[in-house]
């Protein structure tokens, strides 16, 4: 019997960086970038997998009980910061044509309306 590892449905390869797993090699590469510049001390409080919860759960009382009737829609950043000249915070997401999805797109909005995040596309 073979093993074959999975392929990511987008084409990507995951990547293993300082014992760190990436979605692919270009964002750990962006991120390794992003180190840099909070070393230099021109931004701080860098992330990644940052959650934001754009959707709540919907709950209803069937039963006398309170049952869960659509999860929660959130979406999660690649990567977050703090500019530290502006006082600014950016939420990067590491894009290639294929993963800029119909849902990607209407949580980039969500994002938007609800945080007045603009995400910025790397």
């Amino acid at each position: 019997m073979y093993y074959y590892e999975k392929q990511n449905k987008y084409g990507n390869v995951k990547t293993e960086r300082n014992g760190i797993i990436f979605d692919s090699k270009k964002e750990s590469t962006v991120f390794s970038d992003f180190e840099w510049k909070e070393r230099l001390g021109v931004i701080s409080n860098l992330q990644r997998q940052v959650k934001y919860e754009l959707i709540p759960a919907q709950y209803k009382i069937i039963d006398g009980k309170k049952k869960c009737i659509e999860k929660s829609c959130a979406y999660v950043a690649d990567i977050v910061y703090k500019d530290n000249e502006t006082n600014e915070t950016f939420v990067i997401d590491v894009k290639s044509p294929a993963t800029r999805t119909d849902s990607y797109i209407i949580k980039r909005k969500l994002m938007l309306q609800k945080y007045g995040i603009q995400i910025k596309e790397l």
